[in-house]
């Protein structure tokens, strides 16, 4: 009975024929309500009791149109910054049409680095899966489909660096704007 009762503190809870390694520590906490606010909802950490949950609904509801303004602001800068970079290349070369061009290219090839490509390489190392997994894993958070199946920092066999999942959220926020400002281009492109 101890132990059943020293694993419920430590974070591990019972919940079907499955058990949840979240911890309600800061980095885990930290990490939920990213996974809240973006309506990712991996489904492995959750409010247990009724008070949790109605925090968890209020939060929500402020939460997710304040995360909502915060990617669209985030997402200008972005903007922002390609079309400040675009406009000293005409002023450079004296050509727009190909300077915008490169701009956006570069973007686009810098944002599948930094959130695409290079990541699952970090999630190879903590999290000991392929590259394959990891960037599946990276596409599935971006886009806020969030199965579930693979989630960072749930391996009970690893240590993972304080640093980790504060990391992976503030990854997760700046993804998500960059990944809807491909999606924003997709959809012009298409129309």
């Amino acid at each position: 009975l101890q132990g059943i009762i020293q694993a419920y503190k430590s974070g591990i809870t019972l919940q079907g024929n499955t058990t949840s390694l979240g911890r309600w520590d800061y980095s885990g906490s930290f990490f939920f309500s990213i996974s809240a606010i973006t309506t990712i909802g991996y489904g492995n950490l959750s409010p247990s009791t009724a008070v949790g949950r109605i925090f968890c609904i209020v939060f929500a509801l402020f939460g997710i149109p304040l995360n909502l303004v915060l990617l669209n602001e985030i997402g200008q800068l972005m903007l922002l910054g390609v079309q400040h970079c675009a406009h000293r290349l005409e002023e450079v070369f004296h050509c727009q049409k190909n300077a915008s061009f490169l701009m956006k290219t570069c973007a686009l090839v810098t944002g599948l680095l930094l959130f695409l490509l290079l990541p699952p390489l970090l999630f190879s190392d903590k999290e000991g899966w392929s590259y394959e997994e990891g960037f599946y894993y990276s596409f599935i958070t971006l886009s806020t489909i969030g199965f579930g199946d693979y989630v960072i920092g749930m391996n009970p066999d690893r240590t993972y660096p304080s640093w980790y999942k504060n990391v992976i959220s503030l990854w997760i926020l700046f993804g998500m704007a960059w990944l809807a400002l491909v999606i924003k281009f997709c959809i012009n492109i298409l129309e």
